[in-house]
């Protein structure tokens, strides 16, 4: 199975942004023949401070993605927090995602896969891969025609996560298509006074090791300059690293 990537900022700070990561990406699908998917939410619902950025709100997010796709033709993906979100989102995503958090909430789940798009089901830091069965059915039964699993490892307190990478071949015993979540793996939660901290040094290997244990599809959060972003700053990949990183996994 040919690998998919999914790759953009973490949330959507302005139209500039989502421009010269949708022209990067453009660059590296040109050169390396892939078909990289557009990736930027329009809220982050779940910020650890009632303080921190959260976006631009789902009616202006939802209109610069589809800016993004009628200028550079990239697929796109952005994620829900609410059932009621999933149909007009729908109307402009190729992918829902379900973030980690959310992703046992039945009625978001049924409601993204009755879109008709294909729904990215991000694994629960408290769950196991085996464990991601049950949301799987939940989408499959409620009609979806195509369900990605994402790992992005465990939480055990302490401001910090673990990646079991068998979770891996355990989700590829429920869908082919079973996606690294690359940068939110090497995130240090709450570990930065109030915020997210993280270790983007570890990404590349983060990447390579689900490789090894038959990762289909590998995610990446993106920003020409991370440590100046409105979110998840310590744990993004730098832009103009992407495509060395994609290289080694080709």
């Amino acid at each position: 199975m040919k690998p998919i990537f999914i790759a953009g900022p973490c949330v959507i700070e302005s139209a500039e942004l989502l421009d010269e990561v949708a022209k990067k990406l453009c660059e590296i699908n040109q050169t390396l023949g892939t078909d990289i998917i557009f990736k930027a939410s329009f809220d982050k619902a779940n910020r650890t401070s009632i303080h921190s950025f959260r976006g631009v709100g789902m009616d202006k997010g939802l209109q610069m993605l589809a800016d993004v796709r009628s200028k550079w033709g990239l697929k796109l993906l952005t994620d829900i927090h609410e059932s009621w979100q999933a149909a007009p989102v729908g109307e402009v995503a190729d992918v829902l995602q379900i973030p980690a958090f959310l992703c046992r909430q039945t009625d978001l789940v049924v409601a993204a896969a009755k879109t008709g798009r294909a729904v990215n089901i991000k694994k629960a830091q408290f769950l196991s891969g085996a464990d991601m069965r049950y949301p799987y059915e939940k989408a499959m039964e409620a009609g979806a025609k195509e369900v990605w699993l994402t790992e992005r490892g465990n939480s055990f307190g302490y401001n910090n996560l673990v990646v079991d990478f068998r979770n891996i071949p355990d989700m590829l015993n429920i869908t082919p298509r079973v996606v690294m979540d690359c940068t939110h793996s090497v995130q240090r939660p709450g570990a930065a006074g109030g915020k997210t901290g993280g270790n983007r040094e570890f990404v590349p290997q983060m990447a390579l090791a689900a490789k090894a244990f038959g990762a289909t599809g590998y995610f990446f959060e993106v920003h020409p300059t991370p440590d100046e972003a409105l979110s998840d700053g310590p744990n993004m990949l730098y832009l103009n690293d992407l495509e060395t990183v994609i290289k080694t996994l080709l």
